[in-house]
């Protein structure tokens, strides 16, 4: 293993270990769960990473004395896949789940001023769970709530394995049952943006349905909140590193694949700059862009799809106050251009005052933004929203932009996302925009490693019975 600054000896020259070899080009979360999994088959594995550090877009740099995420990473207690990733690289406690389901909703659309909602769950079963929280929501009139109810009953009819599903907009489904721009703001695109980097008019209906029904509508707690308590690059860097070294894999960083091609024994050549390794079988686990760049000819029938699949952006506004003006760990907001805000004065080691991370998701008018453009218009946002920053003195505030940082969930975006497994023997895919079911989150992330590590494994010939199980046999 090498420090990642440069390699101790050639790779070409490591001497082989006996078995199968597998070589991971990608170093996110796909790329590390398809690294643990092949190498918990007992399969030799080296990841290929080009960055100097793991976790893909879930990373986290220095900033001074703070240590600071690129974004606000969150998941739901629904997310079997992720919680996996989480044990598998002992991390679990480092990203605890919300006891119950509890989101802040604070109002500035009206004159009068600040009003709060909740929305919040009961211990009763689905979809009973959110009845009080509905009937007591006050951002939503009778009517709105009313037809609330019967939209989320006619959309946990919906057959998710209906491709026609994936062909329409959420926004026109949304209106055809009787939504009003009202419940769209304040309740369908309040979860549907942050889940799926995009406004209901502009995601995929099939996609929408996934997250609602399986977020709100299959279990009562599937919808609890969690997230990091320390930097992410504590549990996708760190922890994930040091499980890839206990598991036996060799993790290169620093080190970019160029490509990849049939090595004429019926396995794969992986050229990394100056030399190549051989390998039974590899695993791109890339942003698609990078993928259709070193698919060899005739791994994917149609490989320009890949080129169809759009991306997304996300910006992120991050403001340090020189004392407290938040006293929930996070909220969100109507009325306003702000939309999530955490607090991540602790996870970040910073010692006085207090750090905020606003998270904007389906931020395409704004990702290029100036700074100063976005400070004039985030501070006051801020005022409306927490009075206690009206005395308070900014100490910085700084801006992260992760241009891709999903893939568009467009209507038609199902038909483009391929399989873990290409036409080429010995070559799968992996990442969060390939066909797992999921929009881009960490949980698609996490079951596209874990299904392509499966495929590679049956082609292998190896067991896949240490494999977990949330993906079912057939996946």
């Amino acid at each position: 293993m090498t420090d990642g600054t440069r390699p101790e000896e050639p790779l070409a020259d490591v001497p082989a270990r006996s078995g199968r070899h597998a070589v991971v080009i990608g170093g996110g979360i796909a790329g590390v769960t398809a690294a643990l999994a092949l190498a918990d088959a007992g399969v030799r594995v080296t990841l290929l990473e080009g960055r100097p550090r793991l976790g893909g877009l879930a990373f986290s740099f220095r900033r001074g004395d703070l240590t600071v995420d690129n974004g606000q990473h969150v998941y739901l207690r629904c997310c079997t896949a992720y919680r996996w990733f989480l044990d598998r690289i002992d991390g679990t406690a480092l990203a605890p789940v919300q006891n119950r389901l509890d989101v802040p909703v604070l109002d500035v659309t009206k004159p009068e001023g600040r009003r709060l909602g909740r929305l919040r769950r009961d211990a009763l079963p689905v979809p009973l769970h959110l009845g009080r929280s509905l009937a007591a929501y006050p951002h939503l009139s009778l009517a709105d709530r009313v037809r609330v109810g019967r939209a989320a009953l006619a959309l946990k009819g919906l057959d998710l394995t209906d491709p026609a599903l994936d062909e329409q907009d959420f926004g026109s489904w949304l209106a055809a049952h009787g939504q009003s721009a009202r419940a769209v703001e304040a309740l369908w695109d309040l979860v549907g943006v942050a889940t799926l980097n995009a406004v209901a008019g502009d995601a995929s209906l099939g996609l929408a349905a996934m997250v609602f029904k399986t977020g709100l509508l299959s279990d009562p707690g599937a919808a609890d909140i969690g997230w990091a308590r320390v930097p992410l690059g504590e549990l996708h860097d760190r922890l994930a590193r040091k499980a890839l070294d206990s598991a036996g894999v060799r993790t290169e960083i620093r080190t970019r694949a160029t490509s990849v091609s049939s090595n004429g024994n019926g396995g794969w050549s992986v050229q990394v700059p100056g030399e190549h390794l051989d390998a039974d079988a590899v695993v791109l686990a890339v942003p698609q862009r990078e993928a259709h760049d070193l698919l060899p000819d005739g791994a994917l029938d149609a490989p320009q799809r890949l080129l169809g699949i759009c991306t997304a952006p996300i910006l992120n506004v991050h403001v340090v106050y020189d004392r407290t003006v938040l006293t929930r760990p996070f909220f969100t907001a109507l009325g306003s251009p702000v939309q999530w805000v955490f607090d991540r004065t602790e996870a970040s080691g910073l010692k006085e005052g207090q750090y905020l991370a606003l998270s904007q998701s389906a931020a395409q008018d704004e990702i290029d933004t100036p700074v100063a453009v976005l400070r004039e218009r985030y501070l006051p946002e801020l005022e409306r929203l927490l009075p206690r920053t009206r005395g308070a003195a900014v100490k910085d505030f700084f801006v992260t932009r992760e241009r891709t940082a999903t893939f568009a969930p467009a209507p038609g975006v199902g038909r483009l996302r391929p399989g873990a497994r290409t036409k080429a023997p010995g070559l799968y895919l992996a990442g969060a925009w390939t066909a797992t079911g999921w929009p881009a989150t960490m949980e698609s992330a996490v079951r596209s490693g874990v299904g392509a590590a499966r495929a590679a494994l049956g082609g292998l010939g190896r067991s896949r019975e240490l494999l977990p199980d949330f993906l079912g046999e057939a996946a």
